[in-house]
């Protein structure tokens, strides 16, 4: 079973980067693909972004498209997510995930397809 600790949430103003982490332990790394999901207050959990297992495959959400751009690291089993050009919007707690069950170049967005979760990390983009 693999534990997921993430890291690099803060407040930044509209505009601004912040580069988010997930350290994984506990289990195979490269067995999983890896995601990144948010959850803003009275919303539900959505997608933002996910690497395949391969790590030669990536997708994202259209909202947050080309300003961030997700890694992963198997050798450090760490995977990252690097935000860019960030909005008020943006606001949400972020969680990294990984999911077992999927094929070796698979890219799953579903919430429900994850099976493991950190605890999440606060980001806060003010105006």
């Amino acid at each position: 079973q693999v534990q997921l600790v993430e890291s690099g949430g803060g407040l930044v103003q509209a505009g601004g980067s912040l580069r988010l982490s997930c350290a994984a332990s506990g289990g195979f790394f490269s067995a999983y693909a890896m995601g990144w999901f948010r959850q803003a207050p009275g919303k539900e959990r959505e997608f933002v972004a996910t690497i395949s297992r391969s790590g030669s495959i990536t997708s994202y959400s259209d909202s947050v498209e080309g300003r961030v751009t997700i890694s992963r690291d198997d050798a450090k089993n760490t995977f990252s997510l690097q935000m860019n050009s960030l909005k008020p919007e943006d606001t949400a707690v972020y969680y990294c995930a990984a999911n077992e069950r999927v094929g070796y170049f698979s890219t799953p967005k579903n919430v429900q397809g994850y099976n493991y979760w950190g605890q999440g990390t606060q980001v806060t983009v003010s105006p």
